[in-house]
């Protein structure tokens, strides 16, 4: 497995730098399907927004968002060079309405857009986004829980496409899911 994220410009593939309406939507989001495809050990994309100058909200949802959704807990996606206030707010509506988590990335830190984690899982959010990577028995520790509910509330934000996991070797000699956040 690849574990450099690999970058994505959507401008690179969209026939003009602004995207509106589905069928424009499905178009585009084949052309980024294909990419995805062509680069199978690749786990993490940050798909650019340089010279995107508007997206309307159903090429959003047909494009980044579904792609997102399509491969939710097997591949991560997020964006990088974003700070249209317009833009976000339309690509917000669109992942909030496939109930799609994406993170935006200023640098080192992030904006989560879209889907939210619930209360029982934000601290175990906020957690994993400290750190590159961490385990369910690490956030257990630091707050006194039993390690069955860390993993409880890692798996929950795994399958929602909060975090990607990958398994490992456990110290015990068992198995443990190492957790990745998207970035």
């Amino acid at each position: 497995m690849n574990e450099e994220p690999r970058v994505l410009e959507l401008r690179g593939v969209m026939d003009k730098a602004e995207g509106w309406g589905r069928g424009q939507g499905r178009e585009v989001y084949q052309r980024l399907l294909k990419a995805v495809e062509d680069t199978p050990g690749v786990l993490i994309f940050r798909v650019s927004m340089r010279g995107v100058s508007r997206l309307d909200i159903s090429f959003s949802s047909e494009t980044i968002i579904e792609l997102a959704r399509r491969f939710r807990g097997r591949k991560g996606f997020c964006l990088i060079d974003l700070t249209d206030r317009d833009l976000i707010e339309n690509l917000d509506a669109a992942a909030e309405k496939k109930e799609q988590p994406i993170l935006v990335w200023h640098g080192k830190s992030a904006d989560l857009i879209g889907a939210t984690p619930t209360e029982g899982t934000r601290e175990a959010f906020g957690f994993a986004m400290g750190r590159s990577e961490c385990r369910a028995a690490e956030f257990a520790q630091t707050r006194g829980l039993s390690i069955a509910n860390a993993s409880s509330k890692f798996k929950q934000l795994w399958e929602q496409g909060f975090l990607l996991r990958r398994e490992a070797a456990a110290e015990s000699g068992g198995v443990e899911y190492v957790y990745q956040r998207i970035g």
